[in-house]
């Protein structure tokens, strides 16, 4: 089973690779899977390294909710 996990883009790096935020860790991240343009400050949606898609704001927030109270646990 694979798990893509939101992140929040913190960094640009060049017009491939941004810095990704994920549960106060950061990380490297690949756009080329994404059509989309990103701005930091943007959710995504990150996959093996890769950002798979832009997420909406709300959406983030609450997936981030659940995460946490599934590392909690």
């Amino acid at each position: 089973m694979c798990l893509a996990i939101p992140g929040l883009v913190c960094e640009i790096l060049n017009d491939k690779r941004v810095m990704v935020d994920i549960t106060g860790v950061r990380r490297e991240a690949d756009t080329t899977l994404l059509e989309e343009s990103l701005d930091i400050g943007d959710y995504v949606l990150v996959h093996t390294g890769f950002i798979i898609q832009k997420l909406d704001p709300e959406q983030a927030k609450e997936d981030l909710k659940l995460w946490d109270e599934i590392l909690s646990s």
